[in-house]
């Protein structure tokens, strides 16, 4: 049972639930009247999401093995419930499960870019965790790309192109995670100075890790007018958006006031929860 159970927490499922469900979001954004018409690519696109995210989540751990055992000595690997080849060959029979996920879904819209999307994010998922992740702001920007995609998934599973509130949508979450991102270095300064891996709170020092990872969250704040003045969506989209917001700058303000290990923590869990609220707007606001 200890087995299962580490082998769960290495998929992160929650982590995996929220990428499987953003390509549904990213599909009911890009056409909300599609679908009805479109169950079967809607499954095979969660189903992508949820298992390549799995399977990046898998080989991330074993390649932060080492450092696991100094910021987070309970997880599967550092803890010796999962043994590092196991992680290993269970993320590569996840994402051979993810990729045939998206065939399916190819085969169900006959659009080839699905694949090609999944593939390539899948790479860019592998690059962070074997080489990119000791970049700092280059390998956060990789993260978020990886998290930005089921967005773009959704919108080509169902209508075979990326549609232009997709694409502020993806520019927002783009930019709000990788100040997640920044503000992860934080938690993970210790181990991640063990490592030389060189995030910006390494190199800089946590207080201006904090300015960088708040500028990116202001920025992804202020892109939010960009739908309704475009009429991209509906009323309801504003009242959703402005609790986001109001999350985002309110996080922002308590890492400026204190960008402790303990604080950053909080505040990276707290961004999720306002990504959520965002998932949400969009969705009602992409509502016809």
């Amino acid at each position: 049972m200890n087995k299962i159970d580490g082998f769960v927490r290495l998929m992160r499922p929650i982590n995996c639930f929220m990428m499987g469900f953003a390509v549904i979001v990213g599909a009911a954004i890009a056409n909300s009247r599609t679908l009805a018409d479109s169950l079967n690519s809607l499954i095979s696109g969660f189903f992508t999401g949820f298992l390549l995210t799995a399977a990046a989540m898998a080989i991330n751990d074993y390649y932060d093995r080492e450092i696991d055992a100094i910021n987070e000595p309970s997880r599967p690997i550092p803890s010796g419930i999962v043994k590092p080849n196991e992680a290993l060959v269970f993320s590569f029979s996840l994402t051979a499960s993810g990729l045939t996920a998206a065939a399916l879904t190819c085969i169900v819209t006959a659009c080839i870019y699905c694949f090609v999307t999944a593939l390539i994010f899948w790479l860019i998922s592998v690059v962070y965790a074997t080489v990119g992740k000791r970049t700092g702001l280059s390998g956060n920007f990789l993260v978020s790309a990886c998290v930005s995609a089921p967005f773009i998934y959704g919108s080509l599973a169902v209508t075979g192109t990326i549609a232009m509130n997709i694409l502020i949508f993806v520019f927002m979450v783009f930019l709000s995670n990788t100040g997640r991102e920044v503000t992860k270095g934080i938690v993970d300064v210790e181990g991640d100075k063990m490592r030389n891996v060189k995030t910006i709170a390494v190199r800089f020092g946590p207080r201006k890790a904090t300015i960088v990872a708040t500028i990116f969250y202001l920025v992804a704040v202020a892109l939010t007018p960009l739908p309704p003045i475009l009429n991209l969506v509906n009323f309801w989209f504003i009242p959703l958006v402005t609790i986001t917001d109001a999350g985002l700058v309110l996080s922002s303000v308590m890492l400026l006031m204190d960008y402790s290990r303990e604080n950053a923590r909080k505040v990276k869990n707290q961004i999720l929860a306002w990504f959520l609220v965002g998932l949400i707007a969009f969705i009602v606001g992409s509502l016809h």
